[in-house]
C-alpha cells in the first residue's frame, strides 16, 4: 500500500508543507484576526469561507488548461502564490481588506488542488482510491499541524509573526518541489482544435455525469458544516471557557484522525465500493455534530473532534475516486476541477449561512440540525446500497 510510483512522495512532502502553512493562516488565527478588526459573526464566516471563492470559479478552468498544456506550469504557479501572499497580512487594517486578501490568496489552492489530484490519479487506475487516500494524508497532516502550530505561536507572539512564518514555510516547499519528476504524460501539451472547443467538450462531458453532481452535492454539504466549525469553534471555545488552546487542539486531533483513517477509507472504497465508505463517514460526522454543542468538558469536545476526523477519512477518498473513475482520461483535470468547485462552494456558503443562523438561533439547534442532515444522507446511502445488492444477487 505504501509503495508508490516515482515522484509520489516528493509531491506528498511538497503538499504537506504548503498545506500546513496555509492552515496556520486559517483557524484559530483568522477568526481571531477578523474579530480584532471589528468583524461581526456573519463577516467572520464570510472571511473564513471566501478564500475558496476563487477556487469555486477557477478550478474547472485550471483543470482544463492543465489537461491541455500540462500540469507542471500550474503546479509551480500555485507554489509561488502560496509563498508570496502570507507576507501581506501584516498590512491589513479593516475586515474588507482582509476579505479581499483571502479571495486572492485562495487562488493558490484553486490551482494546486485539481492539478495535483490529476497528477496522482493519472499514476494508474489500480488501487486509485487507496493512492488518493494516502496522498491526501498530506493535506490532512497539514490541517493537523497548522492549527496547533499557530496556536502555540500565538501564545508567544502576535498575528503578524504567524503570517510571516507561514510565508517562510511556503517558500521552503520549493525544495522538494523542484525534484518532482514530470513525465510526458503530465506535461506535454495535447493538440486540440481550439481551446474554446476543448472547454466546451470538457464541460459538456463533466456536467453530464450524474456522479459528479451526486458527490459534489455531498461534499458541498459536508464542507459547509466543517468550515462552519473552523469559523466559529474558536469563538465558542473561548466563550465556554475552554481556551484558545482547545480550539487549536480540536482541529489538530480532527485532522490527525482524518490522516490516519484515510488509507482505511480508501481501501474500503476499493474493495467494497464508494457507497459503504461514504455512509460510514456520514454516520460519524453526523453523530459528532449533534453532540458537539452539548460537550460538557474540553475532553469531550476533543473526543468529538476525533469522530469528525474518522468521518472525513472514510468519506473523502471514496468521493474523489468516484470522480476519477467516471471522467474520461483527457478531461480528468477539468472533472476534478468541477468537483473541487462544488466542494469549495460549500466552504464559502457554509460559514456564511451558519453565521447568519447563529445570529438568531443558538448553537444547540444549528449544529445538531447539520448532524441530523448527515444522518439522513447516511440512511439513504445505506438503503440504496442494500437494494442494489439485493438486485444483483437476485439477477
Amino acid at each position: 500500500m505504501w509503495r508508490q510510483p516515482s515522484g509520489f512522495w516528493l509531491l506528498f512532502v511538497t503538499d504537506l508543507i504548503v498545506r500546513a502553512g496555509y492552515q496556520m493562516a486559517k483557524s484559530p488565527v483568522l477568526p481571531l484576526l477578523a474579530a480584532s478588526l471589528g468583524a461581526n459573526k456573519v463577516t467572520i464566516g464570510a472571511i473564513v469561507g471566501v478564500s475558496t471563492l476563487t477556487g469555486t470559479v477557477f478550478k474547472p478552468f485550471v483543470g482544463a488548461l492543465s489537461d491541455r498544456w500540462g500540469r507542471k506550469i500550474w503546479f509551480f504557479t500555485a507554489l509561488l502564490l502560496f509563498a508570496g501572499f502570507p507576507f501581506l497580512y501584516r498590512f491589513i487594517e479593516t475586515p474588507d481588506q482582509l476579505m479581499l486578501l483571502r479571495i486572492i490568496h485562495g487562488s493558490a489552492t484553486a490551482i494546486f488542488g485539481p492539478v495535483t489530484l490529476a497528477i496522482v490519479a493519472e499514476l494508474g487506475r489500480d488501487n486509485r482510491a487507496t493512492r488518493l487516500g494516502i496522498y491526501e494524508m498530506a493535506r490532512g497532516a497539514g490541517h493537523m499541524i497548522g492549527p496547533a502550530a499557530a496556536g502555540l505561536l500565538l501564545a508567544v507572539s502576535d498575528v503578524s509573526t504567524v503570517f510571516t512564518v507561514v510565508g517562510l514555510l511556503s517558500c521552503a516547499a520549493m525544495v522538494p518541489a523542484v525534484f518532482v519528476p514530470f513525465d510526458s504524460s503530465t506535461i506535454e501539451p495535447v493538440r486540440r482544435p481550439s481551446l474554446p472547443r476543448q472547454l466546451a467538450d470538457g464541460f459538456r462531458h463533466a456536467v453530464g455525469r450524474a456522479e459528479i453532481w451526486g458527490v459534489g452535492a455531498l461534499e458541498f454539504a459536508v464542507y459547509g458544516s466543517l468550515y462552519s466549525l473552523k469559523a466559529f469553534l474558536p469563538i465558542f471555545a473561548l466563550q465556554a471557557g475552554y481556551g484558545v488552546w482547545a480550539a487549536g487542539l480540536f482541529f489538530t486531533l480532527q485532522e490527525g484522525a482524518h490522516l490516519l483513517v484515510r488509507p482505511v477509507g480508501g481501501r474500503t472504497a476499493d474493495r467494497h465500493g464508494a457507497t459503504p465508505a461514504i455512509a460510514i463517514g456520514m454516520l460519524a460526522i453526523g453523530s459528532a455534530l449533534i453532540l458537539l454543542p452539548y460537550a460538557p468538558t474540553a475532553t469531550t469536545l476533543l473526543i468529538l473532534a476525533v469522530l469528525v476526523g474518522v468521518g472525513q477519512g472514510f468519506t473523502f477518498p471514496a468521493t474523489v475516486s468516484v470522480i476519477s473513475n467516471t471522467i474520461a482520461a483527457d478531461h480528468i483535470g477539468l472533472g476534478l476541477g468541477v468537483y473541487g468547485a462544488l466542494r469549495n462552494l460549500g466552504k464559502v456558503a457554509g460559514p456564511v449561512a451558519i453565521g447568519a443562523l447563529l445570529e438568531f438561533l443558538p448553537a444547540k439547534l444549528v449544529f445538531p440540525g447539520l448532524g441530523a442532515t448527515a444522518l439522513v444522507i447516511c440512511v439513504a446511502l445505506a438503503v440504496g446500497y442494500v437494494q442494489r445488492r439485493r438486485l444483483r444477487l437476485g439477477s
